[in-house]
């Protein structure tokens, strides 16, 4: 926090009055199931954002960037989506629907700080967005409910910024709780917290350092293939999305779908599978077997779903040829990014030393992060 205050005051000349901070988020298990009324498992990263605010006595609105070295900046009454103000339309959509609430506020100067890698899955655009809303909450005292404040930050996303987004991310980064996964129904957006018990298990979220471009173009022409899968298989069974159809069923409609497509369909109906198993691995502190379904993720992913990349498949093959590491997966949308990798204490430095001949191999440099789950957003000052 000090950091943060810090660089408030630098940039400012003012102490900040509210300082909140929302975790980076990691997908345990459900890699592209969000969009199909599915399941996933997630955690809250030690990574996170921050956001710290003072008021103004006018009605402009500045944003600061604190690890990016940006500044912008609109008006209460000009709030609206502009393409060049990039990571600030998170912030100002969260102002825009708090004003859509009929709430009023005057001018603000926003700070914001994040270690949260951004672009490759991590959830770092919904913590901006739930450390905004609280920030925003108890800077002015709205009565705003939980339920409602994780809404706005989803709208800020959708309504606003106008991406095609599930409300997954922000749910997660606002109710996590310390050393717990939680599992979220996207149908019903039921969730329950789940133990992680981890003993002498690591998680290790590791950034494999490529760059990602056109991900998302890629991805949604993916859904609208299973979309459109889906209505070739309703008209026989009358199913609504594919998390009511089994792999019998997809296997039996060979002849109503393209090969390509049937194999995306298989991998979110499996995935999904997947994560009922994963949770109930996790229930029984059964690592080992929890590793093997990720491991199982990460061949769906590449030979199905096909969004993985000589990089990541690299990384998870000589993973999952340590001694004491049990599971290694491409974590996040895909075609680059980061791994999740499930070993013992003892496999680290082994692990250690694959990543130097990675390097060495592809001439990107990875950075790894043991995960310790943490707890959803917080505020942070005043304590």
């Amino acid at each position: 926090m000090d950091a943060i205050f810090s660089q408030h005051v630098a940039e400012y000349g003012e102490e900040p009055e509210v300082i909140t901070e929302a975790p980076g988020i990691v997908n345990l298990m459900g890699e592209h199931t969000d969009f199909h009324d599915g399941y996933v498992l997630q955690a809250g990263l030690h990574l996170t954002v921050k956001v710290a605010i003072s008021k103004r006595n006018d009605t402009s609105l500045r944003f600061y960037s604190v690890d990016l070295n940006e500044r912008k900046r609109t008006t209460i009454a000009n709030l609206k989506y502009k393409r060049e103000d990039r990571w600030a339309n998170y912030v100002k959509g969260v102002l825009y629907e708090v004003l859509q609430l009929g709430y009023s506020f005057k001018g603000m100067n926003i700070s914001i700080m994040s270690d949260v890698p951004r672009d490759v899955g991590l959830g770092s655009s919904a913590a901006m967005e739930v450390a905004s809303a609280l920030a925003v909450r108890v800077l002015f005292g709205l009565e705003i409910q939980d339920i409602q404040l994780v809404q706005l930050a989803y709208l800020s996303e959708t309504a606003f910024m106008g991406k095609n987004e599930k409300i997954t991310d922000q749910l997660s980064a606002f109710y996590f709780r310390d050393n717990q996964a939680l599992f979220l129904d996207l149908r019903s957006l039921d969730f329950q917290q789940v133990a992680l018990k981890m003993s002498d298990m690591l998680l290790l979220l590791t950034e494999g350092g490529m760059k990602q471009s056109g991900v998302q173009e890629d991805i949604d022409e993916r859904y609208d293939i299973c979309n459109n899968s889906i209505g070739l298989i309703r008209d026989r069974n009358n199913q609504k999305t594919l998390r009511d159809i089994s792999t019998q069923e997809i296997q039996q409609g060979m002849g109503l779908l393209p090969e390509a497509s049937r194999r995306l369909c298989i991998h979110v109906v499996q995935e999904n599978e997947r994560v009922l198993e994963a949770r109930e691995m996790l229930d029984r502190g059964d690592w080992i077997s929890f590793g093997k379904i990720m491991y199982r993720s990460h061949e769906s992913l590449r030979d199905n779903f096909e969004v993985s990349c000589p990089e990541i498949d690299w990384l998870v093959k000589r993973a999952m040829e340590v001694e004491g590491c049990y599971g290694s997966r491409l974590l996040g949308p895909g075609f680059g990014g980061c791994t999740l990798t499930l070993c013992d204490k003892n496999a680290l430095q082994e692990y250690e030393s694959r990543l130097e001949e990675y390097e060495h191999i592809f001439g990107f440099h990875p950075v790894y992060h043991i995960i310790q789950p943490r707890r959803g957003a917080q505020v942070l000052f005043p304590s």
